[in-house]
């Protein structure tokens, strides 16, 4: 299932940045990044779930947020890419 993962992680402190930082990590482990703090994710329902429960344990719900939007299996009549950078075919090859 396709899931796009946004956020925005407060860096107004040291532990801030320290935050931004382990939560870009953990998103670039799994997703492809498609802007700043924007990343999409193909991912089984089960490695997804864990990657949700990683990423919620890193933010301070206080001070950062984090939207999860889920677009299912069925995701490409759903995204349209216009601009500067190109679009990825995240079932095509990882190497070209």
């Amino acid at each position: 299932m396709m899931v796009v993962i946004s956020y925005d992680v407060s860096t107004d402190t040291p532990e801030g940045k320290k935050r931004l930082r382990k939560v870009a990590k953990a998103c670039e482990s799994h997703a492809q990044r498609v802007q700043n703090s924007v990343f999409e994710a193909d991912l089984d329902y089960s490695t997804f779930l864990k990657l949700k429960e990683s990423l919620l344990k890193i933010v301070d719900k206080n001070v950062d947020s984090m939207r999860f939007y889920y677009l299912g299996n069925h995701w490409k009549r759903k995204v349209e890419h216009y601009g500067a950078k190109k679009g990825y075919d995240p079932e095509g090859p990882i190497i070209v």
